[in-house]
């Protein structure tokens, strides 16, 4: 499952916005382009990107102040940012840092160093999709709760967490341990998790509370091997 990575570029210049997707689009990466900051912050609330790109002098919420919502968001709280701008001065660049920016570029694009900023950026941006990306895994998972033991199957895992099949019973909040096998791995994992909510009709989500070591990497490994990055550049 090679990992298909989203950016959401935010300018109200039309011309700037095009040329930024005219050079990062090629790299292979899903641009979307809004020129409203407004309508950027509302889509930063519910959708999540793996990089965010954006003007500092923007009518409306300036990139400061685009840059703090994110920040602020549920969805991309730590999703890396880039702020382009015409002021290349110390103070602007400040200010930037100050809000949450994690890149800096200065306009008009330079094509080798926006393309080099982006060969450096992707490992940062595939290190935090795999934080969250839920991948397909349907296997057998043993449950305890107090003393109640039962079985159920899981629909999807994550680093952080598992989707059951059903609910077997266990409401929000309860602490289940469980026990299930991730392929490649030759000892099951066995898990502390938080009954987090349901998800859909049918699934309830758990997630997992301090992991060990042993358990953790073995998370990470199952992860890492389904979304092998096919378009490292």
């Amino acid at each position: 499952m090679p990992i298909d990575l989203k950016i959401l570029a935010v300018d109200d210049e039309m011309a700037a916005l095009e040329l930024f997707k005219s050079i990062v689009g090629p790299l292979g990466y899903n641009v979307v382009g809004l020129t409203d900051s407004r309508e950027a912050a509302q889509r930063v609330m519910q959708e999540k990107f793996d990089l965010v790109a954006l003007d500092v002098h923007m009518p409306n919420l300036n990139g400061f102040e685009l840059t703090k919502r994110i920040r602020q968001s549920s969805a991309n709280p730590r999703v890396p940012i880039l702020m382009f701008t015409s002021c290349d001065d110390i103070a602007t660049m400040r200010e930037g840092f100050a809000s949450g920016v994690t890149f800096y570029i200065a306009k008009p694009f330079s094509v080798v160093k926006l393309r080099g900023l982006f060969s450096a950026a992707r490992g940062i941006m595939i290190q935090e999709r795999r934080r969250y990306i839920r991948l397909p895994l349907g296997v057998d998972v043993k449950c305890t709760l107090g003393g109640r033991r039962f079985k159920a199957r899981s629909l999807d895992l994550a680093q952080g967490g598992i989707l059951l099949e059903g609910s077997g019973g266990i409401a929000d909040g309860e602490i289940v341990e469980i026990e299930f096998s991730v392929p490649g791995e030759t000892q099951p994992l066995k898990i502390m998790a938080k009954v987090a909510g349901k998800s859909g009709s049918q699934g309830t989500a758990l997630e997992f509370i301090e992991p060990e070591a042993s358990d953790r990497a073995a998370l990470e490994r199952f992860v890492i091997a389904q979304t092998e990055d096919k378009k490292a550049a």
